[in-house]
This record gives C-alpha cells, structure tokens and sequence, in this order.
C-alpha cells in the first residue's frame, strides 16, 4: 500500500531542506567562497607550473653535465670547471650556481670539489664539497669521507676526525666503517686525543676483529702504550 505524506511532510522534504540551506550558506558567503576557490586554482597551477619548470632546469643541467663530464674525463679539469667559451659549454662551477635546486646540479657541486682537489687547489675543493648534499646509505660513504680528507688537508683536524667518524657511521657495514674510523683515529692520534684513539680502536678490534683495520689498531694501541 503506497504511504499518503502529509503536507508538512511534503513541506519539509529532508533533501530540499539541505539545498535551501546550502543555497542560503552560498549566498551569505559568495564573497569568501568565490576567494577560497580563486586561491585553490592558483596554487594548483603554479605547482603545475614549478613542476615543469624544475623538470626543464633538471633536464638542461644534465645536458650540461654531461659535456662537463668529457672534459673530466680527459683530465682537463679547468674546462671542467669553467666551460668551453667557443662551445658555449658550462662548466661545473656554472651548473652547480645555477642549477642548485636540481639533481645534476648537486653533482656538478661534487665534481668541481673533485677537479680542484686534482689541480691540489684543497682550499676551493672544501667550498664546493660543503655545498654537496651526500646520497644516504653506501653511496654516501665516499663523498663523506673526502669531505673528511679535505678537512685535514685544510688543517681543521677536529672537523676531519669527526667527519671521519660521521662517514664510519654513515652505513655501518664490515668495509667503511673500520676504514673510516681507523682514519679517525690516526688524525686524534696527531692531536694527541688519546682517550680517543684508545675508544676507536677499541670498537675496531671489538666490532670488527676480522678487519685488516683491526690488526692495524692492534698495532696503534701498542705504539701507544710504548710511549
């Protein structure tokens, strides 16, 4: 049997109650809705936009990089680094300023630190390998480590022992890490921390007996126990 509505029911129908009332909600706040939906299509396309654009700066400094890495290879590192005036080619140092934000850009940072290291310019490597954003886990391990080796070379010893230990402990793994620490450990050995040396050789010998650093850390605990 069909159900007979009333007419306050037929007046109060749930579902034109809700449109009344969203309608009435609209029109009270066109103002701030219409602003609300303005700002929402605008962050939208510049997002849009960023993400084109930073996928065009990554493509370009890649194509950079790339003749860059030629020139690396040859081992002509000042073209490496400064570009092919008569190609028109950038060189490391132009592609890690202006292209910072992208992947390649990065990696030209890493490569120029490099290149000056071979020309033995230690002092314009640090600078550029400060600027380098070391990859996590194993890949990481080498470019920490350098940037240990360039401290020591610059004479900050503190730095570099510590920066040994940060690339120790960067992906702990029976390879890295007992190098990095041995290294630590010989850089407080020419700051005369031997509280220091004794603790990370210790861990060496302990952590990792099977290591040829162990053996050489055997060999250090004694030199110093001799003096």
């Amino acid at each position: 049997m069909t159900k007979k509505f009333t007419k306050e029911e037929l007046e109060h129908d749930p579902l034109l109650d809700k449109y009344v009332k969203t309608v009435s909600f609209f029109n009270a706040n066109r103002t701030m809705i219409l602003s609300l939906t303005v700002t929402l299509i605008v962050v939208i396309g510049v997002l849009i936009g960023y993400r084109f654009y930073a996928e065009g700066q990554e493509q370009e400094a890649q194509n950079y990089l790339a003749a860059a890495e030629q020139s690396y290879s040859a081992s002509d590192y000042q073209t490496a680094l400064n570009g092919d005036e008569y190609t028109l080619s950038y060189g490391f140092i132009a592609i890690a300023n202006e292209y910072s934000g992208t992947n390649a850009g990065n990696l030209a940072a890493y490569y120029a630190s490099v290149s000056y290291f071979k020309m033995d310019n230690y002092e314009e490597a640090l600078g550029y390998i400060q600027e380098y954003k070391h990859p996590k886990g194993i890949m990481g391990v080498g470019s920490v480590s350098f940037h240990a080796t360039l401290l020591k070379l610059n004479g900050s010893l503190e730095k570099a022992a510590k920066k040994y230990e940060e690339a120790a402990n960067w992906d702990k793994n029976d390879s890295t890490t007992p190098f990095n620490l041995l290294k630590a450990a010989n850089v407080y050995k020419e700051l005369g921390n031997m509280e220091k040396i004794s603790s990370i050789t210790s861990t060496i010998i302990e952590e990792y007996p099977d290591s040829p650093e162990a053996t050489n850390s055997r060999k250090l605990q004694g030199t110093l126990a001799a003096n």
